[in-house]
């Protein structure tokens, strides 16, 4: 009987052990396809990218253009006298470490929007606008520009979210609205940052 019943321990630490050894192969070819999942996938973000980053540019060149004509008369509704507007300037001051490109930009003598435009804005790129506006004012006070600085967030498709960290971070934003684009302005607890 006790033979019976170490015999009946053995086999079935036999067949744990087997299970086991089973489970830690079946761990390691899951592993496998899962590394060699994860190098396909980079492989097409990196084709993805470079065959349409050229295009994402392109999106961001429309939209900068198609905003930027009607901007200042916007900008004129909610009381600003913007003079000046213009593409795509940028900020190489090697001197005192301070590198930024901005989007659009409007001006007059008080006053500087700063707009970021994106097809589909992120916190991310909400969160690198607060850095460039840092560094906008960094260089205008390096320069003697007392100036007051502002900040917008343009979009395409700007979703719930982002539009409220955009407002909560001081940012007017720019959104389609039919055939044209609404403006909102940072209101209640949110108000308008300066820089």
């Amino acid at each position: 009987m006790e033979t019976v019943q170490s015999q009946r321990e053995h086999d079935t630490i036999e067949e744990i052990w087997a299970i086991l050894r089973e489970t830690a192969e079946s761990q390691k070819e899951t592993a496998a396809a899962q590394k060699e999942t994860d190098r396909q996938m980079k492989e097409n973000d990196r084709k993805f990218e470079k065959r349409f980053g050229k295009f994402g540019d392109r999106v961001g060149e429309m939209i900068e253009y198609m905003v930027m004509p009607n901007l200042i008369k916007k900008f004129r509704i909610l009381g600003f006298e913007f003079t000046k507007v213009y593409p795509e300037a940028s900020i190489e001051d090697k001197k005192n470490d301070i590198f930024t490109e901005i989007d659009l930009t409007l001006e007059n003598g008080d006053k500087v929007m700063v707009v970021e435009v994106k097809n589909k804005p992120t916190t991310r790129d909400i969160s690198d606008h607060v850095k460039r506006m840092r560094k906008v004012r960094s260089h205008a006070d390096l320069h003697g520009d007392k100036r007051v600085f502002l900040g917008a967030v343009a979009g395409m498709i700007m979703k719930e979210n982002e539009k409220k960290f955009a407002l909560k971070n001081g940012f007017y934003v720019i959104e389609p609205s039919g055939e044209t684009f609404d403006i909102v302005v940072p209101e209640g607890i949110y108000s308008p940052r300066e820089w």
